[in-house]
């Protein structure tokens, strides 16, 4: 069968912005090449300019002007992906709602791959659910996870064979916009030039990284933070910043098309997540030349930064030694050998490496 007669579902029913969806604009564009005939289906098409303009995109609503819940989407999007579905026989690649795709995998009968994006000790805390996991994760062709670390644990607690990929890096995309103008006098005069890309949920530990910048700044530290996303917790973290008067030293904006270009302006990135998969955020740090510190979280962070040789590793939950690595960044005379050797090993994430492994997978079951 020709690439013409190949038909390609990925299903991603909430697109929002954040670093899965870094990787399926990636991988729908890089697979295109490919597949003639691709379908995202998804809830609304805010991010419809992301992708290829061969690309089909199969949603319910167009911008929509309120808040929908991750179930309501799943539910409409199943609909219209099931609809697709009786129209010609694809592959489904479910980029999200993993668990629900396989079930519905197992009861039509369609062949899935599913790519699972964090690790299983976010997600499977409920005796019920591990069972039901472990069931029907034996249902898709392959179970694509993006770090060693990932693989080892799923493999472990599901008793499957998953595949790893890591996550595809466009170093040039990178480069070419972290070079756009930007007008920010935030860091102005700053020692300690912090930023922190994430969103804003119980994941991500905020809170941990405010209460390090506290300390911080009661100790007379010269030290500015900036964080970027968008999420439930941002009235949280603003009224940290209020009742602890730090709103010259802490900013918060809301998620930016071009993070990029904020990053440059810092030295220090800085991770504070309880759970991950391999975070995206952190391969662009490194691509940018800026030294980590994050949370020495499961999975992703220690693989990446090879057990503290490429930045700082730090205790999940624990401000008080995050903000003595804080120090330790600003006093250390080895950050730019550091952040070299960060960068030389980005060979990993190769961009057309990677892409080439999902071609190469996805093409077997199509």
């Amino acid at each position: 069968m020709d690439k013409f007669n190949k038909n390609l579902i990925i299903f991603m029913p909430s697109i929002d912005g954040g670093g899965v969806e870094k990787n399926l604009f990636i991988l729908s564009n890089y697979l295109k090449k490919f597949f003639t005939n691709i379908k995202i289906v998804t809830f609304d098409d805010r991010f419809k300019y992301k992708f290829d303009k061969k690309i089909q995109i199969i949603n319910f609503l167009s911008k929509p002007k309120k808040k929908y819940t991750k179930y309501y989407k799943y539910f409409i999007c199943f609909l219209l992906f099931l609809r697709e579905l009786k129209k010609k026989k694809s592959l489904v690649f479910a980029f999200q709602a993993n668990i629900y795709c396989c079930f519905l995998a197992w009861l039509f009968n369609f062949n899935l791959i599913t790519r699972s994006n964090s690790s299983p000790s976010g997600w499977t805390t409920n005796i019920f659910k591990n069972i039901i996991f472990k069931i029907l994760l034996k249902v898709p062709k392959a179970v694509i996870v993006n770090s060693k670390s990932f693989k080892k644990e799923i493999d472990n607690k599901f008793n499957i064979n998953s595949k790893l990929i890591y996550n595809p890096l466009n170093l040039e995309e990178i480069r070419l916009k972290s070079n756009d103008n930007l007008n920010f006098n935030f860091f102005k005069k700053t020692k300690i030039r912090a930023i922190n890309v994430a969103r804003f949920t119980d994941q991500k530990d905020h809170l941990t990284l405010l209460k390090a910048l506290k300390i911080l700044i009661d100790n007379k530290i010269n030290i500015k933070l900036l964080i970027i996303g968008y999420g439930a917790n941002k009235e949280k973290m603003l009224s940290f910043i209020k009742t602890n008067k730090l709103n010259k030293k802490i900013k918060i904006l809301n998620f930016k098309k071009n993070s990029y270009k904020y990053i440059k302006k810092s030295n220090l990135f800085i991770l504070t997540s309880l759970y991950e998969g391999l975070p995206n955020v952190l391969l662009e740090a490194m691509a940018l030349k800026k030294y980590i510190i994050s949370t020495d979280c499961p999975t992703g962070p220690r693989e990446i930064l090879k057990s503290g040789k490429y930045g700082s590793l730090v205790k999940l939950k624990n401000e008080k030694l995050l903000a003595q690595k804080i120090i330790e960044f600003s006093k250390s005379k080895n950050i730019k050998k550091v952040v070299d050797l960060a960068y030389k090993s980005l060979g990993r994430f190769d961009y057309d490496y990677n892409c080439s492994k999902y071609y190469k997978l996805i093409n077997k079951f199509i």
